[in-house]
This record gives C-alpha cells, structure tokens and sequence, in this order.
C-alpha cells in the first residue's frame, strides 16, 4: 500500500486581498505568501473543480484581478 502523506495546508492569507492588484502583481505576491500554484483566468472560463489544497485561483479581466478563490 502507498504511504499517505499528511495534507498540507493553506497559507493563512487572505483572497480578498488581492483584489484590484495587477495580475503579475498578484501573482509575485500569492508565490512570496507560499501558495503552491496560481491560475489566472479569463471571467467565465470553463475551469476543472477539483479543489486543490495550496492553489489561489485568479479571474482576471483587463490585467487586474477581480475575483479571487482557494483551490
């Protein structure tokens, strides 16, 4: 059987904060706070739900971030 590794836990930081940021910004910023993985996207992309423990999820719309989500 595989070995099950503990899980890992969320950076205590806020979505809301990023809110308004520009993306690159944004993103420098969630990187430096210790998120795992950042996805940028378009407002009303087609996106997987999985949730995954560590990602912070922007939707961008003209460069800057205006909505903001875990997983």
């Amino acid at each position: 059987m595989a070995p099950i590794h503990p899980s890992s836990t969320e950076p205590q930081d806020s979505p809301e904060s990023y809110l308004g940021l520009e993306v690159s910004s944004a993103e420098e910023r969630a990187q430096e706070h210790g998120w795992s993985s950042v996805r940028s996207l378009p407002p009303g992309a087609i996106i997987t739900m999985e949730y995954l423990v560590g990602r912070l999820n922007f939707e961008v719309t003209d460069g800057t971030v205006t909505r903001c989500w875990k997983g």
